[in-house]
């Protein structure tokens, strides 16, 4: 049975306030026109990484493919910037689906916090002393302490954004694995981290969080004070990135083990 080519005639441009976004927002919209997201066939963002993760949270339970071209800074998510020829791209586009992790934190008060996170979810030190920390894996203790700057909880899209500047591991997009990568570890000084099933729920907690306290930050959303934090990979939500033949993003990833 042949697959049935999709057709994206309606499209949502969404654009980050750089100059070079909004101005290629103008032009796109009197190429292609411009329709609400809540009508679009598919999503289209003009920026850099930080906009397609604000997009892709936004589009977490309306089921559009997310297109991006990179008109930012930082592009790895994105496609190569083209005006012409953007509906026979997005045809073409190959289909990436990925799944988010949510984090539910609880602060030194009691109260919880709940954010979901494409790239990684990151404990952090908030005063000049360590944080201590310990770390359980479905509800069996691993790591009694580590002293360290933090932690981070990394999925395959995330791994090479700052999972990579942390050391942590390159993970192939299609992996069924969670990355649990330290930030500048003191002890134990021989651990590296590790690799787990996305299935795993990862409970991180703070040890002496009044003296030493540490924040939770899923992707750009922060939660100060925490006592502990429970990290999973929600699997009931999917969303859908495309990119252009020869450009995925598990090719991306694959280049970047190679160092290119």
């Amino acid at each position: 049975m042949l697959r049935k080519t999709p057709k994206y005639e309606r499209i949502a441009f969404v654009a980050s306030p750089a100059p070079e976004a909004r101005k290629a927002l103008q032009r796109l919209t009197k190429l292609y026109g411009n329709v609400s997201p809540s009508r679009a066939d598919v999503v289209v963002a003009l920026g850099g990484d930080g906009l397609m993760l604000r997009t892709l949270r936004q589009a977490m339970k309306a089921g559009r493919p997310i297109y991006g071209m990179h008109r930012g800074t930082v592009g790895f998510l994105m496609n190569d910037f083209r005006e012409k020829g953007l509906k026979e791209r997005l045809s073409a586009a190959q289909t990436t689906i990925i799944h988010p992790l949510v984090m539910r934190a609880r602060d030194i008060k009691g109260k919880l916090h709940e954010h979901y996170a494409i790239n990684e979810v990151s404990l952090f030190r908030h005063t000049y002393q360590v944080a201590r920390l310990s770390i359980s894996i479905d509800g069996k203790e691993r790591l009694p302490e580590l002293m360290a700057d933090g932690v981070l909880v990394a999925t395959p899209a995330g791994s090479t954004a700052y999972n990579l500047s942390a050391q942590g591991p390159i993970i192939p997009i299609n992996a069924s694995l969670l990355a649990v990568t330290p930030i500048s570890p003191f002890r134990p000084r021989r651990w590296h981290g590790a690799l787990l099933p996305d299935t795993a729920r990862v409970t991180i907690s703070v040890i002496d969080p009044e003296r030493r306290p540490v924040a939770a930050v899923a992707d750009h959303a922060e939660v100060r004070s925490v006592r502990d934090v429970d990290i999973r990979m929600d699997q009931s939500v999917s969303m859908q990135m495309l990119f252009d033949p020869g450009h995925s993003l598990d090719e991306r990833i694959l280049r970047e083990q190679f160092g290119y």
